[in-house]
């Protein structure tokens, strides 16, 4: 495993961002790719007759935009996943615009890994998921 050296950026401390805007679109797509086309997802005249009143986008599609963060954390290495832990909060709808945030809170330069809380926030500041997970830092070359 190649030791990653020149990372001054990839601290503790160090976030990185990555910010969406929910639409109907990406959730079909996101039905699609993956299979689940759960109603509560993809047929508003259901979902209007659930707790939620509409459709509502799957967890795990907010959980991707965690993944979008941590794609870019790194400048000089690839981050893969090695773990990953979820808390769905709230709900995310069509239309809200979601923040996921990924800050470092520890770095093994030895083992080329990194700890990191992950946070996905709505346009009104509400955590909608949270967890942790732990990546492996491959370098570019």
């Amino acid at each position: 495993m190649a030791v990653i050296d020149d990372m001054p950026d990839l601290k503790v401390g160090y976030r990185i961002e990555f910010s969406k805007t929910v639409g109907a679109d990406d959730v079909r797509k996101f039905a699609d790719v993956t299979g689940d086309d759960n109603p509560l997802h993809c047929d508003p005249a259901y979902a209007r007759r659930t707790r939620f009143g509409e459709c509502i986008a799957h967890g795990m599609l907010g959980a991707g935009f965690i993944s979008a963060a941590i794609a870019r954390l790194a400048p000089h290495a690839s981050a893969v996943y090695l773990t990953q832990t979820l808390r769905f909060l709230r709900p995310i709808g069509i239309g809200d615009t979601i923040r996921a945030v990924a800050e470092v809170k520890s770095f093994d330069e030895k083992a080329s890994t990194a700890t990191l809380t992950t946070v996905c926030y709505n346009q009104r500041n509400e955590q909608v998921v949270s967890g942790s997970a732990l990546v492996l830092l491959e370098p570019l070359k």
